[in-house]
């Protein structure tokens, strides 16, 4: 009996209609009469509203140095006014011939911030090099040494008085948070108490409630003659609040953690801050990366409430750029403006995120 073998036929690749652009809309977007619908309807959205924004934004906006009267004629953006007004924006009320300060203050706790993303520089040295960052970034804004000429915290505004909040804010309260977050799971019932109340007390109230309290109550129980400066108030209140919500996303890490985590320590023979410091806290801390940088972008966001106990954050002087009645009307495009620095400083922290989230494989893969 002879057998014979079949011709060998190369593998072949898909069809044009299973694979590429077409499988993938075909997979993902007309998959079935609803989806089918949803798109077409999606699809006739944007070509209504795409263009005419893109028009709107670009091609018919105002882009040179111009008054008022001519942004009115023109059927697009104005954006001669954030020319025009971009300083008062960035700065608020701060002394004009004075600005260059902040500017400086601004740029160096950026570069700061970049550097401590690069895992290379993670030693304990940078915590003095953050210190030091803030302490030149506060004596920039205030001045009154080293021949800088002094400014109120009145009159602190924009862009740096909202970075000031918000770093200080995540730099102060982290630490806070982990402490309330480890007391919180303490098996000494007073330290647990303490740390229920305090989280559940702060946790139960909105922020702004804190900027009241912190600035119109506080000063009433101050003894005769004693205050305290509106933004110092402010940005306690800022780090009260966060670090109790910190701290429920840590101990959320914490639980996390296989109790054989525990034992192993234990049997290793470390002491408690031991075996917080090199076994749990890394691991606890790796897990809550998502919901702790959402807690910083609430926190970076939230910081524009401070303009109701009249602080003039970077909304606030945005509002005040266009008190002008003449410029009254450009509104739209200071908002866009202010919401484009928003969104970069949000899209950075949350792609950070990602990034760590990668590296540190806390997706736990097998």
């Amino acid at each position: 009996m002879s057998f014979v073998a079949n011709d060998y036929k190369p593998e072949q690749p898909p069809p044009r209609k299973e694979s590429g652009a077409l499988g993938w809309a075909r997979a993902n977007l007309f998959n079935s009469w609803f989806n089918t619908a949803l798109t077409l309807l999606a699809l006739y959205f944007l070509i209504e509203t795409v263009p005419p924004l893109i028009r709107w934004l670009f091609i018919d906006a105002v882009w040179g140095l111009v008054g008022p009267d001519v942004c009115r004629e023109a059927d697009g953006a104005c954006w001669s006014f954030i020319r025009l007004k971009y300083r008062q924006i960035l700065f608020g009320t701060y002394p004009f011939d004075q600005q260059w300060r902040p500017l400086i203050a601004m740029i160096l706790i950026v570069s700061v911030a970049l550097l401590s993303c690069i895992r290379r520089f993670w030693q304990p040295w940078m915590v003095g090099v953050w210190i030091a960052t803030l302490f030149i970034y506060i004596t920039l804004l205030g001045g009154g040494v080293f021949g800088l000429r002094p400014v109120r915290t009145e009159l602190w505004g924009g862009l740096p008085l909202t970075l000031m909040l918000a770093f200080v804010g995540i730099a102060v309260a982290f630490p806070i948070s982990v402490l309330l977050a480890l007391g919180r799971r303490s098996d000494m019932p007073i330290i647990k108490a303490i740390c229920v109340g305090y989280i559940e007390l702060i946790r139960g109230v909105p922020l702004i409630t804190l900027l009241f309290m912190a600035s119109f109550m506080l000063p009433l129980f101050m003894p005769s003659g004693v205050s305290i400066d509106a933004v110092l108030r402010a940005q306690v209140a800022i780090i009260v609040f966060v670090s109790s919500y910190l701290a429920e996303v840590i101990r959320g890490g914490l639980q996390a953690l296989p109790k054989g985590q525990y034992e192993a320590a234990h049997t290793l023979g470390l002491s408690y801050w031991q075996m917080q410091r090199k076994i749990i806290l890394p691991q606890a801390l790796t897990i809550s990366i998502p919901p702790i940088v959402n807690t910083y972008l609430g926190l970076f966001k939230d910081t524009s409430l401070v303009a109701i106990i009249s602080l003039t954050d970077l909304l606030l002087a945005t509002r005040q750029s266009f008190a002008d009645p003449e410029w009254r009307r450009f509104f739209v495009e200071a908002y866009i403006f202010v919401a484009l620095i928003y969104w970069v400083f949000c899209y950075y922290m949350s792609k950070y995120s990602q990034y760590l989230e990668r590296v540190l494989n806390t997706g736990h893969k097998r």
